[in-house]
């Protein structure tokens, strides 16, 4: 049975202060409900020591948004994996669409970032998704094919372990498109015959792969009951403690 998992991916906001608050309300309301789903949390890098140190003892599991593929050396701006684990994080988001798009990131790159985490022993929840000229050319099974090949080649099968998919249908984030929890699921369940295929059926079957197109806590449990859907990547909602522990209570 696999255990669904909530992500929160905070993007570039918050601060120190709306932070320590975000993660009290949070923490208040796992003192009042019972979860039965992995709650993640993923601030920007400034906030990770302080984010990790607040949840201390808590079911609550802190998340970077990012890693660099080098381990030390120069390059101005990036965060290595030993960095991220010396301030106790051990799950790391890679290839977020926002990534691919505003930073170009692809699978050469992407390979060799989610080498670093694997070779560091973390979790990486590796996101990939079509937009929406890929979905209106019946393209996406295609373009998410193309993306998986970066773990399709980069990871060992004892390694699958560490990894957490996210499929993430940039064409209906913030662009006034909705997919619908059935459009959702037949990806999943597409995604899951992809790795029985390429990789083993065993890794397939146990692989979670959460859903990241905008989901609320109206459509969280509908979403959810696709029995390839393991849980989800949350944007915006993940901001509010009360719409967040919503979807978490969906994936049960």
């Amino acid at each position: 049975m696999r255990k669904p998992i909530v992500a929160g991916n905070w993007k570039m906001n918050l601060d120190l202060h709306t932070s320590r608050e975000l993660l009290n309300d949070l923490k208040r309301g796992l003192q009042n409900e019972n979860f039965n789903c992995e709650l993640v949390v993923s601030p920007s890098h400034v906030l990770l020591s302080d984010a990790v140190q607040h949840t201390e003892g808590t079911d609550i599991h802190v998340a970077a948004q990012d890693a660099s593929a080098h381990d030390k050396g120069a390059y101005t701006g990036e965060v290595s994996t030993a960095m991220l684990q010396s301030v106790g994080v051990k799950h790391v988001i890679l290839g977020h669409s926002e990534r691919r798009a505003y930073h170009q990131e692809n699978n050469e790159l992407l390979e060799k970032k989610l080498r670093a985490v694997m070779d560091a022993g973390m979790t990486a929840i590796f996101c990939f998704g079509e937009e929406l000229a890929d979905r209106k050319a019946h393209k996406q099974e295609e373009i998410v094919a193309h993306q998986l090949q970066a773990v399709i080649n980069t990871l060992t099968e004892s390694e699958y372990g560490q990894l957490i998919l996210a499929y993430e249908p940039v064409w209906a984030i913030g662009t006034g498109e909705t997919a619908s929890a059935q459009q959702a699921q037949d990806m999943h369940a597409f995604i899951r015959r992809h790795m029985d295929t390429h990789v083993s059926g065993e890794v397939a079957s146990k692989l979670r792969i959460l859903y990241g197109g905008s989901v609320k806590p109206s459509n969280a449990s509908e979403i959810f009951s696709g029995p390839d859907v393991d849980g989800g990547l949350i944007g915006g909602a993940s901001l509010k403690a009360d719409d967040f522990l919503a979807i978490a209570k969906a994936a049960q």
